[in-house]
């Protein structure tokens, strides 16, 4: 077989292993959060399909695909079966470029655990997710239903408002690495040098964007069941509507997938030097592309954490801390860290700005503590 051809299978196999691995960590992230939302209420949980319950999910696929399939008779019937459709693809399309791993060789044939190594991966990221909401909006404005209308209204303007903070926050990892390109984002911080040393502020605008990127709680006003029934998906039901909650713990997966390449090193780990010489760069890279997973695994825990302990949100207050509250504290960092790049001091700029930030929102929140005692 031609070097070139091999390349391409080598690279089809990566693409499919991803999308596996996306697949099934999606699957089960619905068995752990149940697991994890009996733990924190004192219950048991998933218990009786196989041991632990541990074949929940394939009972809840089964179930999903039994379930008669129900289109509205008023919706308009293709672009009501188009968007769980569309929030599905352009889940799984993020995945392409994170690099899952470094450099590897197998069967004489070298080559990188990454999809599509493109130079402009941050764009492709924001382009994907900004198309995601389009799935969401056109599933509730087919579904001729008030209530999906307004849970799809909901979802557009909270990701546009959230996505412009995310954004921001970004732009400061560029200035540290130079590049758009998210292999070039994970060589920079080889050797424990992780950006979230740089970036903390940074960090918490990025996570706090995804929760409200993926709808989750304490954001998520597009489903909010005590106002709007199911929200954008309402009308849906069987693999229509399992469409809709998969995308939703894929993007899950992907956010922390994304988070751990841009602040936590990506594939990179304690110890990946001593490795390397020792097996070799191929187990090393095998390794790190795990190291990577149990990131993005992590911040799926973060999630759901979240989900079962602080309340929702009103819609006012979500609005108001993207426009308000995050947007302007992103210049702030970007400010900061151009600061800091010039000084030559990155780390002590960046662990100074956020450090004047939290004292200056604990005086401004006693000022205004007092403001109202007086």
């Amino acid at each position: 077989m031609e070097p070139t051809n091999t390349l391409f299978m080598a690279k089809a196999v990566i693409i499919l292993v991803v999308f596996a691995i996306t697949l099934g960590v999606a699957a089960y992230s619905t068995y752990f959060e149940r697991k994890i939302a009996a733990f924190m209420q004192d219950r048991v949980g998933p218990d009786r399909a196989g041991p632990f319950g541990i074949l929940q999910p394939l009972a809840d696929a089964v179930k999903m695909f039994m379930k008669e399939d129900f289109i509205p008779s008023h919706a308009n019937k293709w672009l009501f079966i188009m968007g769980p459709c569309l929030s599905m693809l352009t889940a799984l399309m993020t995945s392409a470029v994170i690099p899952f791993g470094d450099t590897v060789t197998v069967a004489g044939v070298t080559f990188d655990l990454q999809g599509i190594d493109v130079n402009i991966g941050i764009l492709w990221v924001f382009g994907i997710v900004s198309l995601g909401v389009y799935g969401i909006l056109i599933g509730g404005w087919a579904s001729n239903n008030k209530y999906a209308l307004l849970g799809g209204i909901r979802a557009a303007s909270q990701n546009i408002s959230y996505e412009l903070a995310m954004g921001l926050s970004i732009i400061a990892i560029l200035m540290f690495s130079g590049s758009l390109s998210t292999k070039t984002i994970v060589e920079a911080q080889q050797n424990g040098h992780w950006n979230i040393f740089y970036q903390p502020l940074g960090f918490i605008i990025f996570i706090v964007c995804a929760f409200a990127e993926c709808n989750r709680t304490p954001f998520d006003l597009p489903e909010c069941e005590t106002e709007l029934i199911g929200g954008y998906h309402t009308e849906y039901s069987s693999m229509k509507l399992g469409f809709y909650l998969f995308a939703e713990y894929i993007n899950m997966f992907i956010s922390g997938a994304v988070m751990a390449t841009l602040f936590f090193g990506g594939y990179d780990y304690p110890g990946y030097e001593f490795v390397a010489n020792k097996l070799g760069e191929t187990p090393a890279a095998f390794i790190g592309a795990g190291a990577l997973i149990g990131k993005a695994l992590f911040f799926v825990f973060v999630f759901m954490w979240v989900r079962w302990t602080l309340p929702r949100f009103r819609y006012d207050q979500l609005m108001n801390l993207g426009w308000t509250g995050l947007i302007p504290l992103s210049i702030y960092n970007v400010l900061v860290t151009g600061i800091g790049i010039l000084s030559g001091q990155p780390i002590i700029a960046g662990i100074a700005g956020f450090v004047l930030l939290i004292l200056g929102l604990i005086i401004y929140d006693q000022l205004t503590v007092k403001k109202k005692i007086a």
